[in-house]
């Protein structure tokens, strides 16, 4: 899984390294790379396995061909995506519209969320992380897993 916070700068040619344990559970999935695309929900960058991706182009396949919803969700999510390969080094080189998007000058977080993980300009993190654990402090009611009883 996806987990922890990492800090990371880019380099003087734009590559940023990836965190090694993000880099190691890919490797496990068996890919050499990451799919990145602009969040809608944030001003931050989306990073989802090539499983991951193809499980919501094939939702993004389930539509009604003739409903604009589908043209909606695949322009922007599929057409927006990169596949960013690693380098020797493990090493990405994110794209000006994707560093842009996100605000990056610099600095960047990769933010763990389980099975993807997120990519920040960091100040933009620690607002929103505040958010969060409010957010999170109101609604722990809905968070629930189910519990095996031992017979």
């Amino acid at each position: 899984m996806f987990l922890s916070t990492y800090e990371n700068k880019l380099d003087k040619k734009g590559r940023v390294s990836v965190p090694a344990s993000y880099r190691s559970y890919l490797s496990n999935l068996g890919y050499n790379g990451v799919i990145c695309y602009p969040s809608f929900n944030h001003q931050c960058l989306e990073a989802w396995p090539q499983d991951r991706i193809e499980k919501i182009s094939s939702a993004i396949d389930n539509l009604n061909p003739f409903e604009e919803k589908k043209d909606y969700f695949a322009t922007s999510i599929l057409s927006e995506s990169v596949n960013l390969q690693f380098d020797s080094e493990g090493r990405i080189l994110l794209t000006n519209k994707l560093l842009k998007h996100a605000k990056i000058k610099n600095s960047m977080v990769f933010v763990g969320q389980g099975k993807t993980f997120q990519i920040w300009e960091p100040t933009l993190f620690e607002k929103f992380k505040v958010t969060a654990r409010k957010k999170s402090n109101i609604n722990r009611s809905s968070l629930k897993w189910e519990q095996k009883l031992n017979n």
